[in-house]
């Protein structure tokens, strides 16, 4: 079956969390919160040293929405249930349709970090692919000195199936880093 046709839901729920698609007009929320962020993503994330300007951010939460609906990436937005605030930026990348296989990343705006939600929202997450999805697999990678996205796995269950030695170029001082390959398969 070609990925385009998998119907599947575009918005799911966890205690806390609306976890859901992203959307045209979502691109104002996001770029306030990589503002706001930008001194605790900047280790981690290639992006957040690129300056972007709030309709950069617009055209690219257009097209995640866009491969979303082609199945090609499902990028998903996570909202506080009952403020409708934006939290973070998660979802299920380098999708492998065949095995199925998907992997894990986040990030959340930093004033929200320390209270839970990445790890309710992750669980959220693989328990949608492993239901919805009929996942086989799904991994969480990250730089091994990455102690706050380590623990998201480790709390979670996932098995640390290797670390892989000078995997790619560290972010900040452009040199080799680890990046631990977490995974929990069905």
């Amino acid at each position: 079956m070609k990925p385009i046709l998998i119907d599947f839901p575009e918005e799911f729920y966890t205690e806390r969390l609306v976890i859901r698609k992203p959307m045209p007009g979502d691109g104002k929320a996001v770029y306030e919160a990589m503002q706001a962020s930008l001194t605790e993503l900047k280790p981690w994330m290639p992006w957040a040293h690129r300056d972007q300007t709030p309709e950069e951010v617009e055209a690219n939460m257009r097209e995640a929405h866009a491969k979303f609906l082609t199945r090609e990436d499902l990028r998903l937005h996570i909202f506080h249930k009952e403020t409708g605030e934006f939290i973070a930026s998660s979802g299920l990348h380098r999708i492998k349709w065949d095995v199925p296989k998907f992997e894990i990343g986040y990030w959340i705006v930093t004033r929200h970090s320390g209270k839970g939600y990445i790890t309710e929202a992750v669980e959220g997450i693989t328990n949608f692919a492993f239901q919805e999805l009929n996942a086989k697999r799904v991994e969480i990678r990250c730089d091994s000195k990455n102690v706050k996205s380590r623990a998201i796995p480790e709390r979670l269950g996932f098995d640390l199936e290797g670390i892989l030695k000078n995997d790619s170029i560290s972010v900040v001082g452009n040199e080799p880093r680890d990046t631990c390959v977490f995974a929990k398969i069905k």
